[in-house]
């Protein structure tokens, strides 16, 4: 005689476990993220006035580049030299031709720096680099 254990039927479980794990896993990957591409913004810039000052673009292909009051190139807030900053740009471009770069020139610093650091966008093929400023007077 074929006798059969004590069996419960039991509705299937969620293990929650894993599923907490999980979501915690992504919130720190998000909130480090984000913290490193807040990075580049908050450099000790200080940005220009203008009466028509746009929001700044959040795309993830933008190049950011800083001009320091001195007229460092900054870029992902390391100093490059003009050279570098060609061969980004151009390397950029050539990888995707619709390449968007930002120029963040501090106020303080001659406008000749910041033309340069335009000029070196322009004949690496950037269609149109933004100049960032903030709203003001």
């Amino acid at each position: 005689m074929l006798l059969k254990a004590n069996e419960e039927l039991r509705a299937p479980t969620l293990e929650m476990t894993p599923l907490i794990d999980m979501v915690f896993l992504l919130l720190v990957f998000f909130l480090v993220a984000t913290t490193f591409h807040q990075a580049e913004r908050e450099m000790q810039i200080a940005l220009p006035f203008a009466k028509a000052s746009g929001p700044i673009s959040a795309t993830l292909r933008e190049i950011v580049v800083n001009v320091d009051v001195e007229g460092n190139v900054v870029v992902t807030g390391r100093v490059i030299s003009d050279e570098d900053l060609a061969a980004m740009i151009a390397g950029a471009v050539e990888a995707n031709p619709e390449q968007k770069v930002t120029v963040r020139g501090d106020r303080g610093t001659p406008y000749g720096n910041v033309v340069r650091v335009l000029d070196i966008c322009k004949t690496n093929g950037v269609q149109e680099p933004y100049l960032d400023t903030i709203l003001g007077e």
